[in-house]
Formats: structure tokens, sequence, C-alpha cells
């Protein structure tokens, strides 16, 4: 026996150039392991006629389990391919006169036994380590809707394999279908996009996690199918997994807020519902409002000239007979307007949303004058 593991190391030192590049700690493993199979092997020969089960899963537990994380099932299979090859070469010395094909067929016997062995230990690893990546992957989500942020979070999405930014979380209706097959299904698009993605169902919501898309765009296209129906939100791109708190955020105020807005695209981003989520009492949409709005206007003539014109019904005459301005003065104004904003007045769903910013910011001014 221990010149056939001998003679069975030497060959996979020859045939197998991952063998090669183990560390000698593993190498040292691998050679216990074909040791204990061929000793298992020979026991089991010596009693074959009693009728015993072929030892196939005993030898592996020779094996510390970090080994089984270095070889992969397929390097296993080359393991068990050559020590048969190495015995074979061997039967004939090893056989008794005339045994020879009783000791082939007892190892084809054996091998297929070993393999099936190696097939469930990487089964049952790979379920062992499913079950806590999912663990893992529905605590990085929670965290972040949370919004728990901290060092600790990194460390988990490496863990799970997670190299990718920007970042960009998407929020909508779970579907009825079984959350870990939802989740499963979506990793598996992620995977075939060449995507990093992170997903978990909380209740009837289901959130998820892309990182390494192209755009917003390109995210959205390859998980909007797998969300139930209603509104599917998107939040803000960000720079990495650490700063995607901000992003779900705005995501499950945006899916929060999606019924004020009936008739909203499918997916929205959650920066089209800024009004909305303002109204529902969002106190981030109701900051970034006062500042993308009212706090560019303060202080000019396109503040009044913004309120008068909504409060004119998006009348142009009407606004300039009350500011006593030429009609295309108040043009120019509304453009200056549009480009200091990002929101056109003249154009419904930005004058909804200019209004809100104009009495936030009224508001933010009339708090902070009491707080003096």
């Amino acid at each position: 026996m221990g010149a056939l593991g001998t003679a069975a190391m030497a060959r996979m030192d020859e045939r197998l150039p991952w063998f090669r590049a183990l560390s000698a700690e593993d190498r040292s493993w691998v050679g216990l392991v074909a040791q204990a199979g061929i000793a298992a092997f020979v026991d089991w020969f010596q009693h074959v006629d009693e009728g015993r089960p072929t030892p196939s899963m005993e030898f592996f537990g020779t094996a510390p389990r970090e080994l089984k994380r270095s070889i992969s099932l397929q390097q296993t299979v080359d393991i068990v391919r050559v020590v048969v090859e190495v015995v074979e070469a061997q039967v004939d010395d090893l056989a008794a006169p005339g045994g020879g094909d009783q000791l082939q067929q007892a190892m084809l016997r054996y091998t297929r036994d070993v393999a099936f062995a190696a097939a469930h230990v990487y089964a049952r690893e790979a379920e062992v380590r499913g079950a806590w990546d999912a663990r893992l992957e529905a605590l990085i989500v929670d965290a972040l809707v949370r919004g728990e942020v901290d060092d600790g979070l990194h460390s988990w999405a490496a863990a799970l394999g997670w190299t990718s930014s920007p970042v960009v979380v998407l929020a909508g209706r779970a579907p009825d279908d079984d959350p870990r097959a939802v989740i499963d299904g979506l990793r598996d698009k992620g995977r075939r996009a060449g995507l990093d993605l992170l997903a978990g169902v909380q209740g009837d919501r289901l959130i998820v996690i892309v990182g390494g898309a192209g755009s917003v765009n390109d995210a959205a296209k390859h998980v909007v199918p797998r969300f139930g129906d209603g509104p599917i939100v998107i939040g803000p791109e960000v720079s990495d997994l650490h700063a995607a708190a901000s992003s779900a955020r705005a995501a499950i105020a945006g899916l929060r807020a999606a019924a004020g807005w009936p008739d909203a695209p499918r997916p929205v981003h959650a920066d089209d519902l800024l009004a909305e989520r303002a109204i529902d009492g969002d106190a981030d949409a109701r900051a970034q409002l006062v500042e993308n709005v009212y706090l560019p206007l303060t202080g000019t003539p396109l503040l009044d000239t913004l309120a008068t014109y909504l409060e004119q019904g998006t009348s142009l005459e009407a606004t300039a007979r009350l500011l006593f301005v030429h009609p295309n003065t108040v043009r120019y104004r509304l453009r200056k307007i549009t480009e200091l904003t990002g929101y056109q007045p003249t154009e419904g769903r930005s004058a909804f949303t200019l209004q809100v910013g104009l009495i936030l910011g009224r508001l933010s001014e009339i708090s902070m004058n009491i707080d003096r």
C-alpha cells in the first residue's frame, strides 16, 4: 500500500499541473487521502465475499475541511482517476493467480462508489455554503435598508465575491413565487450578465442591489422582469456598496410614494418622485428639493417670476402683467430657471415639482427664522 501511494503521488505530480501548484501541506493531505483510499480498498477487497458495502465515504474524513475548498470536485475526480491508473497498472502483480478479473471488477465497483461519494461530499459542502451565503446576503441587504453601514459590510460582500462599482438599488413588489427561488433566479441572471447582484425579500417588498452595470438603465433591464406587479423604483447610482444605503433609502421612499403618481413609468427613478416623496414626509427628498429648486433662485428676480408664473396657472401674459415686465423677459427668466434647477416650468410634472420645492423652501426659511 505504501508503494502504491508513493507511485500515485508521483503520477499526480507528473500529470496534474494544479497538483504541483498546491502548498506542501495540501499536497501532504492529498497523499494521506490517497493512502487512506487504497488502504480502505484493500481492507474491503479482503472481505468482499462477506457482502460488506464499500467504505467509499470513510476515507474522505481523513482530509480537513479546508482541503475541500482548495480542491474542486473536478480535481478530486482527477485524483481518483490517477490512483485507479496506478493500481490498474499493477493488477497482475497484486492479484492472486487467476484473480485478475475479480480484482479489476472490484476496482470498478469501488471507484464508482468513490466518485458518487465525492459528489455527495461536495454537494453537501455546496448546500452548507449556499445556506451561509444566503444568510450573509440577507444581512447585507437588511443593513443597507436600515442604513446601518459599517466596515464589516465590505467584508461580508467580499465573502460573497462582490467586487463591482458603481452600485444602484431597485425596490418593488416581490412576486408570488418562493422568495429563495426569486433570489436564486436573480443571482443567476446577474451572473450571466456579468453583474454583481444581491437581493432580499422583505415581506411583500423585493430589494435588489446591482453592481458593475454600465448605466442605471442597463442594471434595471436585467432585473425588472423578476419583480412582481406594481411600481419599481430605481435609486440614484452611487460609487460603491458602502454608499448604497442612500440609494436604498431613496428607492424605498420612492416605492412608498409611487402611488401619488399613478401614471409613472415602470421602472421610475427615485429622483423623478421627489415631489411625491417630499409630500410623503421623506426628509432627504425635502432637503434635495430645497437645495435644487429654492436655494439657486433665492435673492434673484427668478424666484418671484417662478412663484407668480405658477400661481397664475402658467400664464405668460398674466405673469408679465403682474411683474410689469415684457412677456419676453418672462420667457428669458423661465429659461434661466430651467438651467439652474433642471426643471422646466412650462412642463406639467416639472411645474408640480417646482411648486413643491418653492413651498418647502419658504417653510424652511420660516423654520430657520424661528430657530434664530
